[in-house]
């Protein structure tokens, strides 16, 4: 079933046959991610972003904007009526496990041991574990263990 039109254009697909590359197309610039993590952190304001994440205004506003047109964030009024705030959509909390796997590998690759680094909690304050994907057999899966399959498109049914 197609999904419901946002009243924006899809952008230019990189490989429209490809859902890594549409999620790219869609969020994968630093920036983008950036502006989600802190909305997953309590971030609403232009302000709040700008100060987390130290991206210009010209930057921060581009980002926003797409954010919002593919549904990911969604304004809404401030608790004081005077301003809009951003909110993360269904869409955007969807993001979470992804943002999660890309924290736990950059803890892993991206600091020298027993560098500081920040680490996600649970909301008793203990470590989040490490996300591993398994199949439905609950064996580990690894780019050793799956491939790809083309699914059916408009011309299947």
């Amino acid at each position: 079933m197609p999904r419901p039109s946002t009243g924006t254009p899809s952008p230019a697909w990189t490989d429209p046959d490809c859902p890594v590359a549409r999620a790219l197309d869609l969020v994968g610039d630093r920036w983008s991610l950036l502006v989600v993590r802190d909305a997953m952190d309590g971030a609403r304001s232009f302000t709040e972003f700008q100060r987390r994440t130290g991206i210009a205004r010209n930057i921060l506003t581009d980002r926003l904007r797409r954010l919002t047109a593919h549904g990911i964030l969604a304004q809404q009024s401030a608790p004081s009526g005077r301003r809009l705030q951003y909110v993360l959509t269904d869409v955007g909390r969807d993001l979470f496990p992804v943002l999660l796997t890309l924290r736990q590998w950059g803890e892993r690759h991206a600091f020298e041991p027993g560098e500081r680094h920040s680490t996600l909690v649970d909301q008793h304050g203990a470590r989040v574990p490490d996300v591993r994907p398994t199949g439905a057999d609950g064996a580990p899966l690894d780019a050793d263990t799956t491939h790809v399959r083309k699914t059916g498109g408009p011309s299947h049914r």
